[in-house]
């Protein structure tokens, strides 16, 4: 049996194919999640990403639902907040997209969800299911049946409800989906919105062949900078791997971060909703919590992960959640990932407001940050508690989510990654010259 251990992140399961999980990991998982549901016979939809390994994992993932008496909804190539919305929509008990989200290739792995896409991640049953699926002791139960959906056209419906684009100029943006799953919708999206839409790597190609599907990389960028600005277009998104996340770029080639998109919508959905909570991740720009105060919301911060954001903002009942990476959540799509109602009210708000996006978040442009840098190290704790001793306690210090210490004039959050093995700093600053200090002397020590 070819299962790494390690497989088994905070929020999902990812590693390289074959090498650390396989065909037979994906019959094993398959049982594991309708034991783990505890239901006679569970309703579980399956997807799955365009990685050249993925149809044989869904399809084994499959064998091992049915094999313990599941039923499946097969929605075939979808993204995972398709699946996500498949799951919540209709009521059915779980859901699992296989994809390994802005991985390079070689990788693959597993996003699940329970009833009402509840994350099942390692605080929610992802550790039960780790156990069940190593112990490989399931009884012989009578097979489950298949059934495939259709589901892009209400999921379409879905999105596209509720904006007023008529009577406005045609808005001209670029869309990169990567050669990812994200492609499928861009032929729809041309045909449904009164908007010209110039696609990047709309081909399905589980190569990647153009860049990694990681839009949170500026290298992975640079081809849609280059179409904006060549266009001479109102702006550009990029979606990752598996379409849950979505980074913009302005008018100007310029990448905007997600910090600052979700000031904009905060803003916006606060008018509608006053004081409303809105949650947002450890590494987001104070500048956020600020805006959100501003517009009379309640800010709550919480650690990163989809897993996190979304508990946090079900007991919190907040109306909407960001996370630095690309992530955006909403009540309204069932506490989860809503990138196509981003990337339409960024459009909204372009032609209703009648300023270029770098017009828009112009006024969140407070503070200076360093973008996450990664750091390879051998002991990631001995690490942060390294930069504990030399930084001093003078700062405020929380340990959510590894270790952010805020300071008169600055902020810096450094924590281990969840899906690789790296650490990450970020740096904000009231101007350049702390920045550059802050971010030299924290480099210094992780280089140490």
């Amino acid at each position: 049996m070819k299962i790494n251990p390690s497989i088994f992140k905070a929020y999902d399961i990812r590693g390289i194919y074959p090498a650390d999980l396989d065909e037979e990991t994906a019959n094993l998982l398959g049982q594991a999640l309708v034991v783990f549901l505890a239901k006679k016979r569970p309703k579980i939809v399956v997807s799955a990403d365009n990685r050249l390994s993925s149809p044989g994992l869904k399809k084994n993932l499959i064998r091992g639902i049915l094999t313990q008496g599941g039923h499946v909804i097969d929605i075939g190539l979808a993204t995972t907040p398709i699946m996500y919305f498949t799951v919540a929509n209709f009521g059915y008990d779980g859901g699992v997209e296989v994809t390994s989200s802005h991985n390079p290739p070689q990788y693959n792995g597993f996003k699940i969800v329970g009833r009402g896409s509840r994350p099942i991640g390692e605080k929610s049953g992802l550790l039960e299911i780790k156990k069940l699926v190593f112990a490989e002791n399931f009884a012989k139960k009578k097979k489950g049946r298949i059934a495939r959906k259709n589901i892009l056209s209400d999921y379409l419906r879905f999105n596209l409800r509720n904006f007023d684009f008529e009577g406005k100029r045609r808005l001209r943006i670029a869309i990169d989906s990567s050669n990812a799953v994200a492609g499928i919708l861009t032929p729809h999206l041309k045909k449904e919105l009164p908007f010209e839409i110039f696609p990047l790597f709309e081909k399905l190609d589980g190569r990647f062949p153009n860049h990694n599907p990681d839009p949170l990389k500026e290298e992975n960028l640079k081809a849609l900078c280059r179409k904006v600005i060549e266009k001479k277009l109102d702006f550009g998104a990029a979606f990752d791997g598996d379409g849950d996340r979505i980074i913009f770029v302005d008018e100007k080639g310029k990448i905007i971060t997600s910090d600052l998109v979700a000031s904009l919508l905060s803003l916006e959905l606060l008018e509608k909703h006053p004081g409303a909570k809105i949650v947002y991740d450890i590494r987001s720009s104070n500048i956020l919590p600020e805006t959100i105060k501003n517009g009379g919301g309640v800010p709550l911060l919480e650690r990163i992960g989809h897993s996190f954001i979304k508990a946090r903002m079900r007991k919190e009942k907040a109306v909407f959640g960001s996370e630095l990476s690309g992530h955006f959540y909403c009540q309204k799509h069932y506490f989860c990932e809503c990138p196509i109602f981003v990337l339409l009210k960024v459009a909204e708000m372009v032609l209703s407001q009648e300023k270029p996006l770098s017009r828009l978040v112009a006024p969140f442009e407070k503070y200076y940050n360093s973008g996450e840098i990664n750091f390879e190290v051998r002991n990631k704790e001995k690490s942060l508690k390294e930069i504990e001793r030399k930084i001093g306690r003078k700062g405020r210090i929380l340990k959510i989510d590894g270790l952010r210490m805020d300071f008169k004039d600055w902020w810096f959050l450094v924590r281990p990654s969840n899906t690789e093995p790296v650490i990450r700093l970020v740096v904000e600053a009231r101007n350049r010259k702390i920045l550059r200090q802050k971010t030299h002397i924290l480099s210094g020590i992780l280089h140490g």
